[in-house]
């Protein structure tokens, strides 16, 4: 009798630690379940000119929060624009504004306000090979240029966030101009050895990060032309960026259709937050929000 109540006994204790556990587990996966931003995958997908702070913001999220992954993928800005409203990438950059078009677009297949959240000042820049006696460029010979025959502009493409910058400056639509055109920032800048009566268009970000070492090789091989605006000529320094005087500075932003506060939106708040704004100036780009210092004097 003692061994069968020991052993009922038993069979109650190991029936219950297993309910306990199979409660805990269920906990559990909801637990795992509910987005958070600090786990959790997503995919943030841009274009070929936001390389280094897409990488640089993203490497240093994950560095904070390790359970949290984020793929990078590199693409056309239009495509990644696509992408996103197709529910194929969790979260882009953009540098440029929707159309009327595309806002209308978003609206119906995301449900979600039009949000950007700005966080960086870039811009497009003309480079020719360091050797190039050319010392400046006027935005009506850029307009020239393209509208000629001569091809002497190099472009990553169309739909490119250069590209449609500089299109949407210039009120020009894409089937009207014409240009070369060389895969990849770094691709273009590395070529002007070759064709030395060319002028590159890159990203400045490309080249910015004052002591990276990639960077500054690129930097040493070119010289970045001025846009001369009346009297005036403007370089994209953090400066000319910071008051848009550069003409073709470029505003970046992110955009999500994440509806929760998962890693996507958790990647934008830390990007426009203090710590974030300051990878962005380390990049060399002018950081959208700027944290003034407050200095408080107590006389004792």
């Amino acid at each position: 009798y003692f061994l069968v109540e020991m052993g009922s006994k038993l069979v109650l204790y190991i029936l219950s630690a297993f309910l306990v556990f199979s409660c805990k587990s269920e906990e559990q996966k909801k637990e795992e379940a509910t987005p958070l931003h600090t786990r959790g995958e997503i995919t943030l997908q841009y274009d070929d000119s936001f390389v280094n702070i897409a990488e640089a913001l993203s490497q240093r999220y994950v560095k904070v929060y390790p359970n949290a992954k984020i793929n990078l993928k590199v693409s056309k800005e239009d495509q990644a624009l696509e992408d996103l409203l197709n529910h194929k990438v969790d979260m882009i950059i953009m540098s440029r504004e929707l159309t009327e078009k595309e806002r209308k677009y978003w609206d119906a297949k995301t449900k979600l306000p039009w949000q950007p959240s700005y966080f960086a000042a870039d811009a497009v820049c003309f480079v020719v090979n360091k050797n190039s006696e050319k010392q400046h460029v006027s935005l009506e010979e850029i307009k020239e240029m393209l509208k000629s025959g001569d091809k002497k502009l190099i472009f990553d493409g169309a739909n490119t966030s250069n590209l449609n910058a500089v299109l949407q400056k210039l009120n020009l639509d894409l089937k009207d101009v014409k240009y070369s055109r060389l895969e990849g920032n770094e691709n273009i800048i590395e070529s002007l050895e070759k064709f030395s009566n060319h002028i590159g268009v890159v990203s400045y970000n490309t080249i910015s990060r004052p002591y990276g070492e990639r960077a500054t090789e690129l930097r040493e091989n070119i010289k970045i032309l001025p846009i001369k605006v009346g009297d005036s000529l403007f370089l994209p320094n953090k400066e000319n960026l910071k008051t848009q005087k550069y003409p073709l500075t470029k505003l970046l932003y992110f955009l999500t259709d994440e509806g929760t506060f998962g890693v996507a939106n958790g990647l934008i708040r830390y990007s426009c937050t203090d710590i974030g704004q300051k990878i962005v100036s380390r990049e060399g780009l002018q950081p959208y929000n700027l944290y003034p210092r407050t200095i408080n004097i107590i006389h004792k």
